[in-house]
C-alpha cells in the first residue's frame, strides 16, 4: 500500500510538473519519444499518459473547489458559478480522452451517454461517440499492406482517406470493392499495452481482435436471423484478419437523433419499444449480451420492412451469460414485477447480496419492496421519505460490499442497462415501455429452448403459447395495478371536490 501511494504521488507530481512547465501538455501527442529505444517507449507512454490524467483530475478538483468557495449553494451566483465550471471541466476532460485515446474515449463516451450528469458534461463529451482524433492515413495503409498484401488496387475500386468515424480505440473508413460492393473497412495501428495492469489487458485484448469481433457479429446476426426490426453488417471474411475488419457499409443516425427520426416520420417510441426489445432478448434469452451499446454503436435506418430497422455496430465487447444466472435473472425480473419479497430474497442469496435484496426493486424499477404504486410510476412523496430514511443507515462501505458482491454477469447487465435507460430517456418513452420488454422477455427467456427444426411440432407451439400466456397475465396484473392507482387518484380528487362544495354551501 504504501509503495502504491509512493508510485502515486510521484505520477501525480510528474504530470503537475509537465503541466506547468508546457502549457500545451494536454495538447500534446501520446506518440511522443520517437528517440527512444523500444523497449522504454511503452513505460514513458503509460507514465506520461497516467500523469496527464492525473493531472487533470488535480486541476479540475482545484477549480471547484476555489470557484465555489464562499459561495451559498442556494445563490444565483453559486449556481453560474458551478455551471461555468462544469463546462471547463468537462472541456478539459474531453481534452484528456482525445489526447490519451483508447480507454479514456471508451470512459469519456459511457459519461457523456449517462442522463445523471449535469448537461455540461453531456453536451461537452457527446463528441467523443461519434469523433476521436484520427489516425494519419499512412499508418493506417501500412496495416492494411501488411494484413492484406501490398498491391490494395487489387481489392479496391476506391478506398477513402478520410474516416467515416474515428472509435476509441480503432477507426473506420469507407470503401468500395471490385464488385461494387461498399463497404465499412475498421483497424487500429498498432498498440503496446505492456504498461497496462493485468486486469485490463484481457479486456482490451478482446476489443483488438478483429476476428472475435466478427464472429461476435454473425453469432448475433444468427441470433436475430428472424428479427425484422436488426440489422447486422455483413463481414466480408476474406478481407478480415486480426487487425482489419471489412463489413457490410450502413447507413443511418445514431438511435437518439429525434430530430431525424421526426424528419423521417419514425415515432420515437417505436424506436424505443424496438430497443428496448433487442437488447431484452440478448440478456433474457440469448445470454448474448453487446456490452458496449453508446448512441454511437446503434443507428436507425429507414431501410427495412417495417419503416426503419436498428443497425447494430461495434461487436469487439459482448458478454456472454452463464446459463444459471441468465435463468435467476429472468426469475428476479418475475419477481421484481411482482413484488414477490420471498423469491427476491431467495435470489438475493443467490446473486451473493441477500442483505441487500429488499433494494432491487428500487435499482431496477424505481419503487420500493413495500410500494403501493402502480409499476412505472414514481413513489408517493411518503415512500420517498422512508426510504431517504433507510438510506441514511447505509454507509458506503455497505454499497462497495454490495458491488464486490455481485457476480461479473449482473454488473455488465447494469452498465448496460443504465446506457438503455439514458437512449430510452431521449427518446421520450416512458418508465413503464422498459419494464414491459424485460417483464415479457423475462418470462420468454424462462420457457424452455425448443429447436422448432428437431423438436415436436406441437411441443413447440405449446411451449409458445404457455410463454405468452404468462406474459399476458403478468401485463394483466400491470394494467389492474395502474387501474387501481388511477382509481384512487380519482377517489381522492372527488372526495376533495365533495369537501370543497360542501363547505361552500
Amino acid at each position: 500500500m504504501r509503495k502504491a501511494k509512493t508510485a502515486l504521488c510521484l505520477i501525480t507530481a510528474t504530470g503537475l510538473t509537465f503541466h506547468a512547465f508546457n502549457p500545451n501538455f494536454l495538447s500534446s501527442s501520446s506518440d511522443s519519444f520517437p528517440n527512444f529505444p523500444e523497449k522504454l517507449r511503452a513505460p514513458i507512454h503509460g507514465v506520461n499518459r497516467s500523469s496527464r490524467a492525473i493531472a487533470t483530475i488535480a486541476f479540475t478538483a482545484v477549480d471547484y473547489k476555489f470557484t465555489l468557495h464562499g459561495l451559498s449553494v442556494d445563490s444565483d451566483e453559486y449556481r453560474q458559478k458551478l455551471s461555468e465550471v462544469h463546462r471547463r471541466s468537462a472541456s478539459r476532460i474531453r481534452k484528456l480522452c482525445e489526447v490519451n485515446r483508447g480507454f479514456y474515449v471508451k470512459a469519456g463516451q459511457f459519461v457523456a451517454a449517462l442522463r445523471q450528469v449535469p448537461k455540461e458534461y453531456s453536451l461537452t463529451l457527446s463528441s467523443l461517440q461519434d469523433q476521436a482524433v484520427p489516425y494519419h492515413f499512412k499508418a493506417i495503409k501500412e496495416v492494411l499492406i501488411r494484413n492484406l498484401g501490398p498491391e490494395l488496387s487489387d481489392m479496391f475500386l476506391s478506398l477513402d482517406e478520410h474516416p467515416i468515424a474515428a472509435a476509441s480505440i480503432a477507426q473506420v473508413h469507407r470503401g468500395v470493392l471490385k464488385g461494387h460492393q461498399e463497404v465499412a473497412i475498421k483497424f487500429f495501428p498498432e498498440y503496446r499495452f505492456e504498461w497496462l495492469v493485468s486486469e485490463f489487458v484481457e479486456s482490451i485484448s478482446l476489443e483488438l481482435d478483429f476476428i472475435q469481433e466478427a464472429r461476435n457479429s454473425e453469432t448475433t446476426a444468427n441470433n436475430f436471423a428472424n428479427n425484422k426490426w436488426v440489422k447486422v453488417p455483413r463481414v466480408f471474411w476474406d478481407l478480415t484478419t486480426h487487425q482489419v475488419l471489412t463489413m457490410e457499409f450502413c447507413t443511418g443516425q445514431k438511435v437518439d437523433d429525434v430530430e431525424y427520426l421526426k424528419e423521417r416520420r419514425i415515432h420515437p417510441m417505436k424506436v424505443a419499444e424496438v430497443l428496448l426489445e433487442v437488447f431484452a432478448e440478448m440478456i433474457f434469452i440469448h445470454g448474448f449480451l453487446h456490452g458496449d451499446p453508446h448512441p454511437g454503436n446503434i443507428l436507425v435506418s429507414p431501410e427495412g420492412q417495417n419503416g426503419f430497422s436498428l443497425v447494430i455496430l461495434d461487436h469487439g465487447i459482448y458478454k456472454k451469460l452463464d446459463e444459471g444466472f441468465r435463468l435467476d435473472y429472468c426469475q428476479l425480473w418475475k419477481a421484481l414485477i411482482l413484488l414477490d419479497s420471498k423469491n427476491l430474497q431467495r435470489l438475493g442469496e443467490r446473486f451473493g447480496v441477500a442483505k441487500y435484496s429488499r433494494y432491487f426493486p428500487v435499482i431496477f424499477t424505481g419503487r420500493t419492496i413495500d410500494s403501493k404504486s402502480a409499476l412505472g410510476k414514481a413513489m408517493s412523496v411518503e415512500e420517498r421519505r422512508n426510504l431517504k430514511q433507510e438510506l441514511k443507515s447505509l454507509k458506503m462501505e455497505d454499497i462497495s460490499s454490495f458491488m464486490e458482491s455481485l457476480p461479473s454477469d449482473f454488473l455488465t447487465i447494469l452498465r448496460t442497462d443504465g446506457l438503455l435507460r439514458s437512449i430510452v430517456s431521449k427518446l421520450g418513452a416512458p418508465q413503464r415501455v422498459r419494464l414491459l420488454a424485460y417483464g415479457k422477455y423475462a418470462l420468454y427467456g424462462l420457457s424452455p429452448k425448443l429447436n422448432p427444426e428437431s423438436d415436436f411440432a406441437l411441443k413447440v407451439v405449446f411451449s409458445r403459447l404457455k410463454a405468452n400466456a404468462s406474459y399476458y397475465r403478468l401485463r394483466l396484473i400491470i394494467e389492474v395495478l395502474q387501474l387501481l392507482s388511477w382509481m384512487a387518484k380519482v377517489k381522492l380528487l372527488l372526495y376533495t371536490m365533495y369537501e370543497k362544495i360542501r363547505l361552500c354551501c
